[in-house]
């Protein structure tokens, strides 16, 4: 992926070496629960805990540089420009339309994070907060992603950060408190699967930052399509709960399988029309 030339955002918040605990109601219990939601990818911390201390303990900024390696100074910038290559996308994308894109924060953390939306630890992986306009990431998921689940490359990394910018906008648009209006009273199985179909479009809205940064700053490069494939199939709930529990249920998916975040992906990478990623009225996903 060529990104080394690309303008830096403004909008990072680098909270790296910034040490957050949080006493957890019925001990116990509270770890199970992060452990579950970790099998998940990007989920909204809120549906954890909001009601416990937290404290933050800051450690001096010169020796938390002094630790952070090259590789790990190269992901953070990294980072940096593959948000500013989405603020440039969704900027045109708005005006066009007429409206005005605002762009969010992403932060950078260490071990966990407390965000307006609640405590979160790493192992929950990146996420967006509707209620503070931010993305949050542990760069050490990066490393998860090459691992975990086999998906290395630069492309693939700022998939990640795409799709988590897809939240931001179907925040802005009005799109996630209409899906979240819907969900409350609804079914298990129905709630579940507005979650599955919130998640593709965001995929979808991913595949159209490609599409467009590509045309307009020329930054894919040969392999780069295939990685970000790679990361979408990787992350689909069938894969995880086949890796983590041993069997599937598709009742209980929250954000679609391998196959549809594949084709989603694909689909916004392909035609970089908003208007082809209304999951919502497709009927089949």
């Amino acid at each position: 992926m060529r990104w080394r030339d690309g303008r830096k955002s403004e909008n990072v918040e680098d909270r790296r070496g910034v040490r957050v605990s949080r006493g957890m109601l019925g001990g116990g219990i509270g770890t199970i629960i992060l452990v579950l939601v970790a099998l998940y990818f990007g989920v909204d911390p809120s549906v954890i805990l909001n009601q416990e201390t937290t404290q933050e303990v800051s450690v001096p900024p010169g020796s938390v540089t002094g630790e952070r390696s090259a590789e790990e100074n190269r992901m953070a910038e990294f980072v940096s420009v593959v948000l500013a290559d989405t603020e440039d996308t969704w900027h045109e994308m708005f005006r066009i339309s007429g409206k005005t894109y605002q762009e969010p924060k992403l932060v950078l953390f260490t071990d966990a994070v407390d965000s307006a939306c609640g405590f979160a630890q790493s192992a929950m992986g990146p996420f967006y907060c509707a209620r503070d306009n931010k993305v949050y990431i542990d760069l050490q998921f990066y490393r998860d992603l090459q691992t975990r689940f086999q998906a290395p490359g630069e492309f693939a990394q700022a998939y990640v950060i795409a799709h988590e910018i897809g939240h931001h906008v179907q925040n802005l648009l009005g799109i996630s408190d209409k899906v979240h209006s819907l969900q409350q009273g609804a079914d298990k199985v129905t709630a579940n699967n507005l979650s599955v179909r919130l998640e593709l479009q965001a995929d979808c809205l991913a595949g159209i930052w490609a599409y467009h940064a590509d045309r307009s700053r020329n930054i894919v490069e040969a392999g780069d399509i295939e990685a970000a494939l790679r990361a979408a199939s990787s992350i689909g709930d069938d894969r995880i709960q086949k890796q983590s529990q041993g069997y599937i249920v598709p009742e209980s998916f929250t954000h679609g399988s391998s196959e549809q975040r594949v084709r989603w992906f694909k689909r916004g990478i392909q035609t970089g029309d908003f208007e082809q990623c209304n999951t919502f009225k497709a009927e089949s996903l």
